[in-house]
């Protein structure tokens, strides 16, 4: 009886294991997308990355679009929810290079979290949300919260600060930089954006 319900649990223990593996495996991989619009043909944009090589992006259906506009510091106040692209410092502190801001409709859409990033090699993201900015001898000082945790911010004067605005198909067009966050890489080898950030007067976040 006892051999009967060893491997009757072992047996569902196999299962579980096989379906959570089939699971992982039908998950459609995402890339992130950075680069350059240098052909729109409908809704698949031809676009130049930034090592050089031609991506096929079909926008989805429906698809949500996001002008970035430039902006300034003086545009990010106690509570706004902001992306912090930075590099570490030693003292644990993350030193800002770029800084966007999000529309409040994004708020509980885009996850507030802080996270390994790829626009430089060593270089983070902090999704989060302003407690707190004070004057610093190396800039501007922020506090920003997320889910997990807090993060202390130096933003350097002149670093190109955008947010994000609402966009619309006019606005993907030829020479147009663009970022998509996670688009779905399908069997052909083309990719499909879910979403996607076109700069308008400054280039989308990095």
């Amino acid at each position: 009886m006892h051999h009967v319900t060893r491997r009757t649990l072992a047996a569902a223990g196999l299962a579980l294991v096989f379906a959570a593996s089939t699971a992982l495996a039908q998950q459609p991989q995402t890339v992130r997308v950075r680069g350059q619009i240098e052909k729109v043909d409908g809704t698949t944009l031809t676009v130049k990355a930034r090592d050089g090589s031609e991506l096929k992006v079909k926008l989805a259906e429906p698809v949500r679009i996001n002008a970035m506009v430039k902006s300034t510091l003086a545009d990010i106040k106690e509570g706004s929810f902001i992306g912090v692209s930075a590099m570490p410092q030693p003292d644990g502190s993350q030193k800002a290079f770029a800084i966007h801001i999000f529309l409040d409709a994004q708020r509980g859409v885009v996850p507030d979290r802080f996270l390994e990033w790829d626009s430089r090699p060593g270089s983070t993201m902090a999704n989060a949300n302003v407690a707190t900015m004070v004057t610093a001898k190396d800039g501007t000082e922020l506090l920003v919260k997320y889910k997990d945790g807090e993060k202390k911010v130096i933003v350097p004067d002149g670093i190109p600060i955008a947010r994000y605005a609402p966009g619309s198909a006019a606005d993907l067009k030829v020479g147009a930089k663009v970022f998509v966050g996670a688009a779905r890489k399908e069997a052909d080898g083309s990719l499909t954006a879910p979403n996607i950030a076109v700069g308008r007067d400054i280039d989308p976040p990095q």
